[in-house]
């Protein structure tokens, strides 16, 4: 996993003295991001602009706020992160989280990675590490009042299965750093210790994400959209371990994959969220797993 990271001392020590993570608003001076970009395909669409608009910081990963394109002015936000970004710690395969109290805060930032307030969770309304590696958290804010109060709008979610190919970027908001690549297919399963995970996103190799990355959104260049969660990548070429994912494929055959990172897609939650951006995972088309 891109591991979630223990406070800002261990943070520099990862990346070097002088890069200091966001872990409250107005905590510290904006860093401007340092973009990998990978080179566009000549016949590639004009890509939009990604920016940190709508990205949070949490105390050890990265998230956003989202939408689905139901989701109403009036609604309770939402953020996205990872499963194994969760305060309560690492789900054990086959647990699933779902309307856990949670006083969590995170830090919104604007488009050029600036801390401008603090949000607060109300709950964890879903979170799991099977079949997929993300969490959702009701804030006590709504839509309206995050966009009223500082300007910044949620990032709306995708509703269709990505493709592979297209150019994304994942946007850390807790090291204010974007990576820029293609998505380089679909994995069947990725197997990290004791978790599975299904049709996972495999990045090109220009997406180094590192610890802290996990829970940025993998937005659409071309569309804007979330269309995955980062997750993990393999650091050292081991099998199928912590932190070393490997990939399975429909007939069992495995590999590896030395510094190649992925993400989980979000597409499949999108008919789980309900009236009033509540988690319903009997609703038609929800593809998330059930406690």
């Amino acid at each position: 996993m891109n591991k979630p990271l223990i406070g800002a001392f261990l943070a520099a020590l990862l990346l070097g003295a002088g890069v200091t993570p966001a872990v409250a608003a107005g905590s510290a001076q904006a860093q401007k991001s340092a973009t990998e970009t990978a080179p566009a395909a000549p016949d590639a669409p004009a890509a939009k602009a990604v920016t940190f608009a709508g990205t949070v910081a949490l105390s050890n990963c990265s998230g956003s706020v989202v939408r689905s394109p139901d989701s109403q002015p009036t609604d309770p936000a939402l953020v996205l992160s990872n499963g194994h970004c969760l305060e309560t710690g690492f789900p054990g395969p086959g647990e699933v989280l779902v309307d856990r109290p949670s006083m969590r805060t995170f830090t919104l930032l604007d488009a050029a990675g600036t801390g401008v307030g603090t949000l607060k969770a109300s709950k964890i309304a879903y979170g799991t590490m099977t079949d997929t590696d993300l969490s959702l958290y009701e804030l006590t804010s709504t839509y309206e009042q995050i966009e009223t109060g500082y300007g910044i709008k949620a990032l709306e979610l995708e509703t269709a299965h990505p493709v592979a190919g297209a150019a994304i970027t994942v946007a850390s908001g807790y090291w204010r750093r974007t990576y820029s690549c293609d998505i380089d297919g679909f994995v069947h399963q990725l197997k990290e210790g004791r978790w599975t995970w299904k049709d996972s996103v495999r990045y090109t190799p220009e997406c180094r994400t590192i610890g802290g990355t996990s829970g940025s959104p993998v937005i659409d260049d071309a569309t804007g959209k979330v269309v995955a969660v980062n997750n993990t990548g393999n650091e050292s070429g081991q099998e199928c371990t912590d932190n070393n994912p490997c990939e399975v494929d429909e007939n069992g055959e495995v590999t590896v994959r030395e510094g190649i990172n992925y993400a989980q897609q979000t597409y499949n939650m999108v008919p789980c969220i309900g009236t009033g951006n509540k988690i319903d995972l009997d609703r038609e088309g929800c593809g998330l797993p059930k406690p």
